[in-house]
């Protein structure tokens, strides 16, 4: 027997009625419409493609993020505090734009050419920010200091964001769609392509954190940003090649229109009693998503009310047809609402783990600046212990998927092992084990403070940033496949778009709360942006780069 705290589904989508073992159930086509045969298209012969572009656009776009505030600083001549604003706010518009991209994606162009149009628009910044390093050698010492030169870093900054938001949401929920959901052993390799989509991710932080940047600091800016652009030429050129095993999902309009025309709907027919029987509420023949319409619920009733047949219609037959859908909606389009009601609290909570998250790179290091950074020979940056939250990631995910997943499923009998609630539940649990632990080495450092004798070691740390990783091998994961499955079928892209959405928010939220905090001595922000700084001296001497980013 299943227990009790398991999920329902958001979503409840009723079953096709014809099913054919030779072509997919979800209502996917191939590259000319056709419904996609099984045999040549999607499942790990089209994500293989999917994750191998996105290693190289992680590697480009991690590649210009983590020594920028370095290259703004010196190379710009900004200010310390000036650098890092700019940086912060960039990286606030890369985690907004997927809100656009994912809109676009979902109601006209699709998750394939949006991300070939975004992926073209991120390659034309990389280019302004490589020609911007380069000029300096044309044109001479001038131009360093330049508004032309400023201008153009700053455009090919923003044509990046830009191009990062159609990328975001797209990536991830395109390698969804090349499973089945309705055939049990594609559906599990679903759960695995997240975990791998993520793992990918950081393999590509990881790399870019050690070589680019110290080709950056040691070869000079301009072959610095010259591969991360090639590498996103290079992303868009594999991403590209497989689109003819591609499973692509049929476009069904835009769906903040079908949400809104629930509302308006609902608002109208507020006058009007609620059927006892569900059946009597209007619902077209033909499915609204390929092969499955989705069933009714009993939450959130008032919005029923949008799908209220009136009696002067209920008479004439074929009627309620030519009503217009401002003031009729189906059950389907009225749960798709109800749907995305029931997203929220999860969605709420993701931003309070996000929060959590961005400690790592915030006041983590700040603490490890207050700490013994004397390991042996070495001096360690402060910010280079946040290496264990990457390591922890990259080795977390194989355990994860090879290991913790069977022995799971063995327990709970879930094809995926754990469920997706459960799935963020660990993430969360752990996050918590990790701020605890933060706050303990805290405690002890202060007290080892007041004794002008002793020092606490920065390894204390060490632990902190390892649980934050594992954390988020369970929670970042699972966030993405579950707001990609509990979406509904014209609004998978936008689902995605809300993970990132909940790190924005979660980063702003971190924000937030250390503005209660006293503020930092002058001495000590500068040692914050100049880590930066003596972490590339850490990476030419064998170390690696500890900024890690989530996307």
């Amino acid at each position: 027997m299943e227990s009790a705290d398991e999920e329902t589904p958001l979503i409840h989508y009723l079953r096709p009625q014809e099913e054919g073992p030779q072509y997919t159930s979800d209502g996917t086509v191939d590259i000319n419409k056709k419904p996609a045969l099984k045999r040549s298209t999607g499942n790990w012969r089209a994500c293989n493609l999917i994750l191998g572009a996105e290693i190289s656009e992680s590697l480009a776009f991690s590649g210009i993020q983590k020594n920028l505030v370095t290259y703004l600083t010196s190379v710009l001549h900004e200010s310390n505090v000036d650098a890092a604003t700019n940086v912060s706010t960039w990286l606030g518009s890369c985690f907004f734009t997927p809100l656009a991209g994912a809109f676009l994606a979902d109601t006209y162009w699709g998750r394939y050419w949006t991300v070939v149009i975004f992926i073209s628009i991120q390659a034309v910044g990389m280019i302004a920010l490589t020609v911007s390093a380069w000029l300096p050698l044309l044109m001479g010492s001038s131009f360093n200091t330049s508004s032309t030169r400023r201008a153009a870093v700053y455009l090919g900054l923003y044509l990046i964001a830009i191009g990062s938001g159609g990328i975001k949401p797209c990536t991830s929920a395109l390698g969804a769609d090349q499973f089945d959901g309705a055939d049990p052993a594609e559906r599990v390799n679903k759960g695995s392509f997240f975990n791998w989509f993520f793992f990918s991710i950081n393999l590509g932080s990881l790399l870019s954190s050690t070589a680019l940047v110290w080709v950056q600091d040691n070869v000079g800016w301009g072959v610095g940003f010259a591969i991360p652009m090639a590498l996103t030429v290079f992303g868009l050129a594999v991403f590209v090649a497989g689109r003819k095993v591609y499973r692509y999902k049929k476009l069904e309009g835009s769906p903040l229109t079908r949400v809104s025309q629930v509302v308006v709907a609902a608002v109208r027919n507020h006058h009007l009693k609620l059927p006892k029987d569900s059946s009597a509420l209007h619902e077209v023949p033909s499915p609204n998503e390929a092969n499955c319409k989705t069933a009714h619920t009993c939450q959130f009733r008032f919005f029923d009310k949008a799908a209220i047949v009136a009696r002067s219609l209920s008479d004439e037959k074929g009627a309620a047809s030519t009503v217009s859908p401002w003031r009729l909606c189906t059950v389907s389009q009225v749960e798709e609402l109800k749907m995305l009601l029931r997203l929220f609290p999860v969605w709420a909570s993701m931003v309070l783990f996000f929060a959590v998250t961005s400690q790592a790179s915030s006041t983590f290091i700040e603490q490890g600046m207050a700490m013994d950074n004397r390991v042996g020979p070495f001096n360690v940056p402060p910010a280079s212990l946040s290496i264990f939250h990457t390591i922890s990631i990259i080795v977390g995910i194989p355990i994860y998927d090879a290991v913790l997943v069977p022995l799971a499923r063995r327990v709970t009998g879930d094809d995926r092992g754990l469920s997706q609630l459960r799935h963020l539940g660990v993430g969360l649990a752990l996050s918590v084990v990790a701020m605890a632990y933060a706050a303990l080495v805290e405690a002890r450092r202060l007290a080892a403070a007041s004794a002008p004798t002793t020092s606490m070691s920065i390894v204390w740390q060490a632990p902190s940033f390892a649980l934050v990783g594992a954390a988020e091998v369970f929670t970042t994961t699972g966030v993405l496949e579950f707001f990609y499955d509990q979406s509904p079928g014209g609004m998978k892209s936008m689902g995605t778009s809300l993970a990132h959405l909940a790190i924005a928010a979660g980063s702003y939220l971190n924000s937030a709360v250390l503005v209660k905090r006293p503020p930092i001595r002058e001495d000590l922000k500068v040692m914050l942006y100049q880590s930066q700084e003596a972490d590339n001296t850490f990476i030419t001497s064998g170390g690696t780069s500890p900024y890690s980013s989530t996307r």
